[in-house]
């Protein structure tokens, strides 16, 4: 998708991550000190391991996406003057025989402009130095010590002794830095925004595409999708779909997805494209046989409408939240699901629509973990809406529609005046779907 040679990483330049350095340290106080460490590779059973996928944070502020690495921020003084410090695997021709190539301890600094660069194996002695003269640290990897084993191994020279690293922080006040991290990441900026609307322009166009054909089994159209999604430019799925024919869309996250799906049943797809590190997130519902029943096209529209009138309103003029919006959906669910016979006393709603409105997005599925979502929407946030309707095959609900599982999601940045929807080439009005097969 992007072919710039001044990018470290698809779409985002060098100068780009120095910024996000600098707003870091504009953060932090006087002699404090900011240390991420980047993901470990993650082992499925023995030798074989998952795909490589790097820290969001780490990745965040360096563009590095190799495992066994190190960013510190050390602020120097006031405002953002800051040293960025990486250490990282050194290049090594027998490993990189097996392994691929290492950017190396050289690159660390050519391409990633760090100031102060060397080798991961020496950071017992090097950290040391550095922390010795900080005041607070900002870290999250305490937290994750049981996650990152090999970042232990170069304290302790065992993977076995996991408090190395606390030991080391013992003398220092210690905050978490995610907070730091979630206010720099919640405003996307107009390069991540033209990322995030080429992923979901592709993944839209994917999934418009596996409406067009009738699939005969969840995993067959799973198929269908990854292959969409890499055909149009993605490197691939952001997350594992949900791919849920009938009455498996009753399940959030079904992902098992290897059943039949029927003739005059609905699917529910969740799914979206990954590139460069960011994601989208699109979910539709659609006859399995490209034509909704009465019954369908009833709650499919109940739940277009209020879907319609949140995205509408994600624009930071109206003054919301995802707090204030998942109410407005509430309230819009319970007054269409009563006009097509739905009893609504009780715990009715939440029994229907069991899940928040929406979440943010960008480098994770659910951006900036713990962001309250009671927080006034602002131009470059990048959200979900995603109302759903589930009912349960019970007498409690109208006969015709026992069993169905409805969810319409589209990822919606946030502008000023006005809404910009990423993933608008995913059809959603039910003429249209119906359209994709005469």
């Amino acid at each position: 998708m992007d072919t710039s040679k001044n990018s470290v990483t698809p779409g985002i330049t060098a100068l780009e991550y120095a910024n996000r350095r600098s707003k870091l340290a504009t953060q932090l106080p006087k002699n404090g000190v900011a240390v991420v460490a980047a993901s470990d590779i993650k082992y499925k059973s023995g030798s074989v391991f998952y795909e490589f996928h790097q820290d969001p944070d780490f990745f965040y502020l360096t563009g590095f996406n190799e495992p066994e690495a190190l960013a510190v921020i050390e602020k120097t003084s006031s405002g953002t003057d800051h040293i960025f410090h990486l250490y990282c695997r050194p290049k090594d021709t027998k490993a990189e025989l097996w392994e691929g190539a290492r950017s190396g301890i050289q690159a660390a600094q050519d391409v990633f402009n760090a100031d102060e660069v060397g080798d991961i194996n020496a950071i017992q002695e090097r950290l040391p130095q550095i922390l010795r003269g900080a005041g607070t640290v900002y870290t999250d990897v305490p937290g994750s010590a049981k996650s990152k084993p090999a970042f232990s191994r170069y304290f302790s020279g065992s993977a076995s002794t996991s408090h190395a690293f606390e030991k080391l922080l013992e003398p220092h006040k210690v905050r978490p830095l995610r907070p730091l991290l979630n206010d720099l990441r919640i405003v996307k900026s107009e390069s991540e925004v033209n990322i995030m609307r080429k992923i979901g322009q592709n993944s839209g166009r994917a999934i418009t595409d596996a409406m067009r054909h009738q699939h005969v089994l969840e995993k067959e159209l799973w198929a269908s999708l990854e292959h969409g999604f890499i055909k149009q430019g993605c490197n691939g799925s952001a997350y594992v779909p949900v791919i849920a024919g009938g009455e498996h869309a009753l399940s959030i996250h079904y992902v098992r997805n290897d059943d039949v799906l029927r003739d005059g049943q609905l699917v529910l797809v969740d799914a979206g494209g990954e590139y460069g590190g960011y994601i989208t997130d699109i979910t539709r519902s659609w006859p399995v046989n490209g034509r909704f029943s009465s019954a369908q096209k009833d709650l499919y529209e109940v739940i277009l409408k209020v879907q319609r009138s949140c995205v509408s309103m994600c624009r930071e003029n109206a003054d919301t939240s995802l707090e204030k919006l998942h109410r407005i959906a509430e309230n819009g669910l319970r007054d269409g699901l009563k006009q097509i016979g739905f009893d609504m006393s009780g715990n009715a709603l939440e029994t229907l629509f069991p899940h928040h409105l929406g979440h943010h997005i960008g480098l994770d599925v659910h951006d900036a973990p713990g962001y309250p979502r009671t927080a006034r929407l602002k131009a470059g946030n990048c959200i979900t809406i995603e109302p759903g309707i589930y009912v349960p095959n019970n007498d409690r609900w109208p006969r015709h529609f026992r069993g169905m599982g409805i969810r319409i999601e589209d990822s919606v940045c946030v502008e000023e005046s006005t809404p910009l929807i990423l993933t608008t080439e995913a059809v959603k009005e039910v003429v249209d779907i119906e359209a994709l097969r005469d």
